[in-house]
């Protein structure tokens, strides 16, 4: 079957009801879209080139080694100019012919292949081989066009080569699975290679490999490359749970057994099926087409329920995985345009569409009632690679809107002087330091492509095929000459079935006859997300009767309460960390009905406690705004339960900072002259978070900061800290208070101290740089499985409940020795990650850092070994290794 009827898709026209825009808009938005491209492409070049990546909160590059470590993401640095490698084939589609020329120049002088590192197979498969390639296929268009690149000489296809026999060493197992990492000088055996002693890898990490490898093979005319990315893909093949035909996430490389037996089309297994369909389009061979259909079958009956997309266990493909989606499954609707099947492409895409006008961006990964689950956003272009084929296919001027949507996003939200900065909270708006090589080669590609028109490209896309990370390889590869030596991957049990194809492809026109279908398609995915925010469910009775003391209204510095907790045989316990422990021991209550009355309060604790994870408040910002910040630096910070709502205030909280006298807050302010309308700098410590707050606003302040004494404590590396009160009314603090770590609050002080006059707003997320404020959205942000400080376990004749620290030193201790409390870690809910996301989630590794100096006073001279603004943004740029199992299956 030729290989363009599946591009066919893309020649249907769908009317729309939406407004065309007109070409002068299009224009306008095209060459913006190259202007943001300018802004991040010579920011790399003049501050970060050669190094792999650019840094754009601290202008400098990321050079692997030099920075600390952020686990498996690394792996895709190499010390091989990564950012320039993969953005290539860019330059050209930009029309930006002669700064590809001097890319290509640079590559071949400075790019070395050689490093004895170890890097991911896949990431340097997709970007770095991809890379090359894609600019081979641009350099040999050009020179043939005889205006460009004359002088060329297949010298990338030359280095293309090397770095795919350096890789070969991997597919040495008996699987013909690849290691998921290999040495670039000394392979994958031996001990100077660090690496071969891995047993798993991702589906995608496998499936991921046969367009490049391919290529280069039928390029160079050497069979060894296809021959192994065919063979990794029959194995995965036969490996299928043969009942659901699906696969799961991760293998092991050397049995075949399914390590990770959830299966979904997100992060881990995504780009295993789309190299499938797209290994048909480039070579032509009907088997990869049909192996694509059968898997797509089970996806549209097992894990699509429009709009949503969910894992499913293979061997149980009814029973859900997990009730979350992750980004990567955003281009999806994309793979599906290209498969023909219009309507659930349509579904799928307005859901993301929804969330992204939700939260700005993608979240990286977000629940079935579209809260955030995890939310970093590291500039992913999956949906805009959706929103691109999505309008090839339809003409729909409504993707053109959803394309503006993501230019603005981009430049109201990411864009810092250096670059693009990805997000690290898309709650608050704060930034990482971090600008992946991804965004230049993919992002700028599909956005420049829905804007532009026919005549404004170089060449015709549509003789090309894009990789997953959006390089161009010719279909005319398809009928390029290979050798009859790579083994044929039929058995005799997998024959051609006319069931699995259905030979053409369905017209948008005949499918939608009705102008408002797509319209109506849209519209009640539309209301879903815009009513996803449900409130949590009011607290309910247990129903075994009510004990003598609610677990709603217990306080740890009740002395009432305490002895009631004795009586019931409930002890409390202070922890190092702060936290208070509740055990119940059934034997030491006075009675037998007591001890009835014990298990029951511990029932309750513990629904409260899950209720309390419905009801935590999200993280805030400290954006500063005053030169030379401008509002490009956004600090996470921890909200407090009483004092101004912020999440109801359109405009936040804005003035010039100041530290308190005395700096604890736990006393009458005596500075108040300079206190009075402003926000006051507090230290952790010596007394509850709602007296410090009752003190400063005595003064005149008109919000306060509480930076913690805990030197070293980050946002990167700590759960939300959630600032509680101290047991009574505290409707009478009327100012907004947030609460910093000892690290984000270092950098406010140090500008304090380097600046003098440092301006801050204080908002529930960061505010646009330069434009009015916009009304603030509802609070729907923060996921309904956010913990709380509880931690209850059950036990025979025992049960036990952990929660944060809740009294002052006051605190009249039961009838067991407990230990004094030194500081108001006290009032404040710590919020830390959920058990079942440890491993994978939100919760940060340890990982390795610059200590933040020891700051004696927070005002005064300073020695000289304290850190200068510059320093500590620097320090301050190491994200969280959230989202772990993601990163390091697929970033």
């Amino acid at each position: 079957m030729p290989a363009v009827l599946f591009l066919l898709t893309l020649l249907g026209a769908l009317c729309s009801h939406g407004k065309a825009m007109t070409r002068e808009e299009k224009q306008r938005l095209r060459n913006q879209v190259v202007e943001m491209f300018d802004h991040a492409y010579q920011n790399y070049m003049d501050h970060a080139y050669p190094a792999d990546e650019l840094m754009p909160l601290t202008c400098r590059g990321r050079v692997r080694g030099l920075e600390p470590s952020r686990g498996d993401i690394d792996d895709a640095l190499g010390k091989f100019s990564l950012t320039l490698i993969d953005t290539l084939d860019t330059l050209v589609l930009l029309n930006k012919t002669t700064e590809f020329e001097a890319a290509v120049r640079r590559v071949l002088k400075d790019v070395r292949l050689d490093n004895d590192i170890v890097v991911s197979v896949f990431e340097t498969n997709i970007r770095v081989l991809g890379g090359l390639l894609g600019g081979h296929s641009m350099a040999v268009m050009l020179k043939e066009g005889g205006q460009n690149m004359q002088w060329y000489q297949d010298e990338l296809l030359h280095m293309a080569k090397d770095l795919g026999l350096r890789l070969l060493p991997a597919f040495n197992t008996s699987s013909g699975l690849p290691y998921p990492r290999v040495n670039l000088k000394y392979g994958v055996w031996g001990p100077e290679t660090r690496t071969g002693t891995e047993t798993d890898t991702c589906t995608a990490c496998a499936g991921t490999i046969i367009l490049e490898f391919a290529a280069l093979s039928r390029f160079t005319g050497d069979p060894v490359f296809e021959a192994h990315a065919r063979r990794a893909m029959d194995f995965l093949w036969e490996k299928r749970q043969r009942n659901s035909n699906l696969v799961g996430t991760t293998i092991n490389i050397h049995s075949g057994e399914w390590v990770r037996r959830d299966s979904g089309v997100g992060a881990g297994i995504d780009s295993y099926y789309e190299y499938l369909l797209k290994a048909y389009i480039l070579l032509g061979d009907d088997l990869f087409l049909q192996r694509f259909n059968i898997h797509y079958a089970s996806i549209m009956k097992y894990i699509s329920q429009p709009p949503l997309l969910l894992d499913v266990h293979i061997h149980k493909p009814l029973l859900p995985a997990r009730t979350w989606m992750d980004s990567l499954l955003a281009f999806f609707p994309g793979l599906q345009v290209l498969k023909g099947d219009i309507r659930p492409a349509i579904e799928t895409h307005e859901m993301l569409y929804q969330v992204t006008k939700k939260h700005n961006f993608l979240p990286e990964a977000f629940t079935t009632d579209f809260r955030v689950h995890w939310a970093q956003h590291p500039l992913r272009p999956e949906f805009a690679e959706s929103t691109y084929f999505l309008y090839k296919a339809t003409e729909d001027p409504y993707y053109l809107e959803a394309g503006r949507t993501i230019l603005d996003n981009l430049n109201r939200f990411a864009r810092v002087p250096c670059g693009f900065a990805a997000m690290k909270d898309v709650r608050t708006g704060s930034h990482e330091d971090r600008m992946d090589s991804f965004f230049l080669a993919e992002m700028f590609k599909y956005l420049f492509l829905l804007f532009a028109d026919a005549d404004d490209l170089p060449f015709d896309v549509e003789d090309y095929v894009f990789t997953t990370e959006a390089h161009l390889l010719p279909l005319s590869l398809s009928t390029a000459p290979h050798s009859s030596s790579i083994p044929s991957n039929k058995t005799s049990e997998e024959e051609l079935d006319d069931s699995n194809f259905d030979w053409t492809c369905p017209n948008t026109r005949l499918l939608f006859p009705d102008p408002a279908f797509p319209r109506n398609l849209r519209e009640p995915i539309r209301s879903a997300v815009d009513k996803s925010c449900p409130r949590p469910a009011p607290y309910r009775e247990p129903g075994m009767g009510r004990p003598p003391l609610r677990a709603q209204d217990f306080m740890a510095n009740n002395p009432e309460h305490l002895e009631l907790l004795r009586r019931m045989g409930v002890s409390l316990i202070h922890l190092k960390d702060g936290r208070v422990q509740l055990v119940q021991h059934a034997t030491q209550a006075v009675s037998a009905v007591a001890a009835e009355d014990g298990v029951r309060f511990m029932q309750e604790m513990m629904e409260l406690s899950s209720q309390q994870q419905k009801e935590q408040l999200p993280p805030r910002a400290i954006q500063i705004v005053s030169h030379p910040f401008f509002g490009r630096v956004v600090l996470t910070a921890g909200p407090a339960q009483f004092g101004t709502d912020l999440s109801k205030s359109s405009t936040g909280v804005r003035g010039f900072v100041t530290v308190a006298e005395p700096y604890s807050g736990c006393s009458e302010i005596t500075n108040a002259e300079y206190v009075q309308g402003h926000i006051a700098l507090l230290q952790r410590g010596q007394c509850m978070f709602a007296e410090k707050a009752r003190h400063i606003q005595k003064a005149g302040a008109i919000g306060g900061i509480v930076i913690d004494d805990n030197e070293g404590s980050s946002s990167d590396t700590a759960p939300l800290f959630q600032m509680a009160g101290d047991g009574r009314s505290t409707d009478d603090v009327t100012l907004p208070l947030l609460f910093l770590f000892h690290k984000e609050g270092n950098i406010l002080l140090e500008a304090l101290k380097e600046y003098r006059e440092v301006e801050v707003l204080l908002s529930d997320k960061a505010r646009d740089r330069g434009v009015d404020v916009q009304e603030a959205e509802e609070d729907c942000t923060t996921e309904a499985t956010t913990p709380t400080s509880f931690e209850p376990v059950s036990q025979s004749q025992m049960s036990t409940v952990e929660l944060e620290e809740l009294a002052p030193e006051e605190v009249t201790p039961p009838q067991e020795e407990i230990s004094p409390i030194e500081e108001d870690t006290s009032p404040a809910e710590e919020v830390s990650p959920p058990e079942e996301d440890a491993s994978s989630a939100d919760q940060a590794q340890p990982k390795e850092e610059r200590d933040s100096e020891k700051r004696e006073e927070p005002e005064g001279d300073t020695d000289s070994s304290s850190q200068s603004v510059d320093e500590l943004l620097a320090d301050w740029r190491e994200d969280l290794e959230a989202f772990k199992q993601m990163e390091k299956d697929e970033l």
